[in-house]
């Protein structure tokens, strides 16, 4: 159980040339069509620089129910992977349904020893958000092998390819602050602002369930922090009921902004007037209070992801439509740093 201290934050240790990356089911299985994912992940990773390896349970057909293999088999190859000293990053395979029943059998030990990027989204939020509140690490809400690396990056354009695999190599590299991160014409200001704090989000039902878990990272996490969040499937309704558990949790009287991913598959917010939009959602429930809001960015599973980083200072302006990292990621000595 995560006492109710704040986190220190914990930065993973730099990746240089030559590091070893390996791509590990950390949820769900690998359906043989996605394959050719995994394939071109490994190219992605290559021509930043990186060896490559999979971990042995990412193998097709491979499964166990809805899930790469049990629990704790999952649990037991992640902390393999957090204990070998040759391993310098993870990137999960895909998301999934699995993270929640394997919280208790991580390894938090061997993270504190060794922190090392850990890539992912979905499903992948929850171990974000949970490590953080256990350890402080620094976790990356970013692409994983499928279908980003693996599909999404290969459908856009060159140039935005180009662009993306830049800033990640940039982002898993380098000691020194990335900067803004580069904008799109799908950004919307929806309430306008400014905001500094700590980047703290992921898909928002994983937000609001790893608050009913004994890992839950305390309120005080929450006070100033830029809110990222997406989401994927479901209801229009769901996710106003996803954002009034974090109202009542009193979460949104503590954040000093939010960031809104693009939606994908919600019934109701599809078609090219939706009522609600997503936009008088979010809105309806933050009420009357003063938070930048800054939506339809390309966080999650609607595209080509923009890596955030969880626990790394930011500076939204919700009007000029612009979201800069503030911080770097990762640092040159492996241990625990604030920021």
């Amino acid at each position: 159980m995560t006492s109710t201290a704040l986190p220190e934050l914990l930065r993973p240790r730099a990746l240089g040339p030559g590091d070893l990356v390996v791509i590990a089911a950390l949820s769900g299985p690998l359906p043989a069509a996605y394959e050719s994912h995994v394939e071109q992940t490994v190219v992605v990773l290559e021509r930043m620089g990186f060896r490559v390896r999979r971990a042995p349970l990412l193998r097709t057909g491979h499964h166990h129910w809805w899930s790469a293999a049990t629990p704790a088999e999952i649990a037991a190859e992640l902390n393999g992977l957090l204990r070998d000293p040759e391993v310098r990053a993870i990137v999960a395979n895909d998301g999934g349904q699995t993270v929640l029943g394997y919280l208790d059998l991580i390894d938090v030990e061997a993270i504190r020893a060794d922190p090392k990027p850990i890539l992912g989204y979905s499903d992948i939020s929850l171990l974000h958000l949970v490590l953080y509140a256990q350890t402080g690490l620094v976790g990356f809400h970013a692409d994983m092998a499928t279908p980003g690396f693996g599909g999404h990056w290969q459908a856009a354009p060159v140039t935005r390819r180009t662009e993306l695999e830049q800033l990640y190599s940039r982002l898993l590299t380098s000691t020194e602050a990335i900067g803004a991160l580069p904008a799109s014409p799908s950004w919307e200001c929806w309430r306008a602002g400014r905001a500094e704090g700590r980047l703290l989000g992921g898909v928002i039902n994983r937000i609001a369930l790893s608050q009913a878990t004994p890992f839950a990272l305390p309120l005080e996490a929450f006070d100033g922090a830029v809110l990222f969040w997406e989401e994927m499937g479901g209801l229009a309704s769901y996710v106003w009921s996803y954002l009034h558990v974090l109202r009542h949790r009193g979460i949104l009287d503590r954040i000093s902004g939010m960031v809104v991913g693009v939606p994908r598959e919600i019934a109701g917010l599809e078609g090219p007037d939706p009522s609600p939009s997503l936009a008088e959602i979010v809105l309806d429930v933050l009420g009357d209070r003063d938070i930048p809001v800054l939506g339809n960015v390309e966080v999650g599973h609607a595209g080509a992801n923009l890596p955030m980083p969880v626990g790394i200072r930011v500076a939204l302006d919700a009007q000029q439509r612009t979201l800069a990292l503030l911080e770097p990621a990762v640092t040159r000595a492996a241990g625990p740093n604030s920021g």
